[in-house]
């Protein structure tokens, strides 16, 4: 479950988009439900001081990525967003606010707030592999499927 508040993310459905993406990615109920998940399933132990930077090779899809934690952000990533909202290391909460912050930059916020779900899936999968539509070659969820895990977290369809 999402650590940061109902009120700093906007809302319940805000909350439960953000549980959805954890079980889009593959990283809920997993280690720290998914906040010391690196790609491939393995897990990070260095007291969320920093992001893990461990790239991890994936031959199956032919890449190498540094993803980690619930959301499975980027490590170039991070340092940017760290920089951009004063965060001062990798914690759960801190990655809830970067998480916020790129669905924000998607144009998705009101959409979830309005639970329009099928819209913001689509604004956002250009930043998650595993929404539908996202075309990076990676497993993508079924829309049906991330309805039924949105609701399952208390968020309410439009």
């Amino acid at each position: 479950m999402a650590r940061i508040s109902e009120q700093e993310a906007g809302g319940r459905n805000v909350l439960a988009f953000l549980d959805m993406l954890a079980f889009s990615e593959g990283t809920a109920g997993r280690g720290d439900d998914g906040y010391n998940v690196v790609v491939g399933g393995g897990m990070f132990d260095n007291g969320f001081v920093d992001h893990p930077r461990r790239l991890v090779e994936l031959p199956r899809l032919g890449i190498k990525s540094t993803a980690a934690g619930r959301y499975q952000l980027l490590a170039r990533y991070y340092d940017a967003y760290a920089r951009l909202l004063g965060l001062s290391n990798f914690g759960a909460m801190n990655q809830d606010r970067i998480a916020i912050q790129q669905i924000r930059e998607c144009r998705a916020l009101e959409d979830i707030r309005a639970g329009r779900l099928a819209a913001a899936v689509t604004k956002c999968a250009r930043i998650w592999a595993s929404l539908p539509g996202a075309g990076y070659g990676q497993r993508e969820n079924r829309l049906s499927d991330l309805q039924s895990a949105f609701v399952k977290a208390g968020g309410v369809l439009a």
